[in-house]
């Protein structure tokens, strides 16, 4: 069981990323953002640790992603190839996770446990890739056994790839999955499997709520 909401609590070891957040106001102006809950329950807020999942076409999804739930401070995994870019400094003092998508090791994966039981909120892309196109790819099942090891939710989120810059971004969010109330605690490869499956669905779905 995650711990209880981590409201946003202004302290020096967040400062980067917050600092982001909060100079993120033009942004928002900008974008306009529109968010569409599928249900009553999906617009129930995020409480205590979360996995924050969304497909994933272009490089400003992480922002349009904090912009979907601005009320949580978020922590996204980063490639290596990402984090060892120039730009990567910048994801390290957010405090990012970074994840080597071809061999995953086991410390990076107890650190995202560790950070779901402590109660926050992970963000990632489970394509593992950029999409180019309206297109989702099938999703990569190490989202569902981080759930099922830190016994948090996952939430899936819908990004409307934008056609033109000035376009009003659209979000669709949809109501939280429970893995463990699913399968139980220790589900097999066929139901983590079949979870994967479930949660692609889910995904794909959310893009027929936008008029």
């Amino acid at each position: 069981m995650s711990k209880p909401n981590k409201a946003r609590v202004f302290s020096l070891k967040n400062t980067a990323h917050d600092f982001v957040w909060l100079t993120g106001a033009p942004v928002v102006f900008w974008q306009r953002p529109k968010i569409i809950y599928t249900s009553e329950k999906a617009k129930e807020k995020i409480r205590g640790g979360a996995l924050l999942i969304a497909n994933h076409t272009g490089i400003y999804d992480p922002v349009y992603m904090m912009l979907g739930v601005p009320y949580r401070r978020q922590f996204f995994i980063i490639s290596e190839e990402v984090m060892d870019k120039p730009v990567g400094a910048l994801f390290k003092a957010c405090r990012c996770i970074r994840i080597d998508r071809n061999n995953p090791n086991l410390a990076t994966f107890r650190e995202i446990i560790e950070r779901l039981k402590s109660g926050e909120v992970i963000s990632m892309f489970p394509e593992g890739h950029i999409s180019h196109d309206d297109s989702t790819s099938q999703f990569k099942s190490g989202m569902v056994l981080m759930a099922v090891r830190s016994g948090v939710p996952i939430v899936p989120m819908y990004i409307k790839p934008k056609t033109k810059p000035t376009e009003r971004l659209t979000i669709v969010l949809g109501e939280s999955v429970s893995v463990t109330e699913l399968y139980g605690e220790h589900p097999t490869f066929a139901q983590i499997d079949a979870a994967t499956k479930l949660l692609y669905e889910r995904e794909t779905e959310l893009s027929g709520f936008i008029n």
